[in-house]
């Protein structure tokens, strides 16, 4: 039985939104209260800007899975692979305990899914699996 899987995300977020609000509190601490270098602050600060700028702008991403494609798309970049090119799907539990989606083509090409636009990881291989598509799971591998 083969079902659809659609995920989407923003990039706008309350979490963002609070990460980065907490962050510049901090740094307003040192400044202010630990009497820390501005242009130290400054450089610290610049840290927040890629996040910054996914609340400014808030960039669309997301996945869908059907019985014949994948496909996803994150800001601006999009891409699909069918099915029948896929060998298997990798899985690899990095040290912050996020996970990175590899899709291993049958031609030996690798193309990784953007953190972004990939739902959770368990969703993500069962719906892997109900296509018929192998999922093979790595944990905490330092080299590849």
């Amino acid at each position: 039985m083969s079902t659809e899987l659609t995920y989407s995300a923003q990039g706008r977020s309350p979490r963002t939104a609070a990460v980065v609000g907490v962050v510049w509190l901090a740094l307003l601490a040192l400044w202010l209260i630990l009497d820390a270098t501005p242009w130290i602050v400054a450089f610290l600060a610049l840290f927040t800007l890629p996040a910054c700028w996914d609340l400014l702008t808030n960039p669309p991403s997301g996945l869908t899975l059907t019985a014949d494609s994948v496909r996803w798309h994150s800001g601006k970049r999009h891409a699909s692979v069918k099915l029948e090119e896929i060998d298997h799907v990798r899985l690899d539990t990095r040290l912050d305990f996020s996970v990175k989606v590899t899709l291993v083509l049958k031609t030996g090409a690798k193309l990784r899914l953007p953190f972004e636009a990939t739902p959770p990881h368990l969703q993500l291989e069962q719906a892997f699996e109900a296509q018929g598509i192998k999922t093979r799971r790595h944990h905490f591998q330092l080299m590849q």
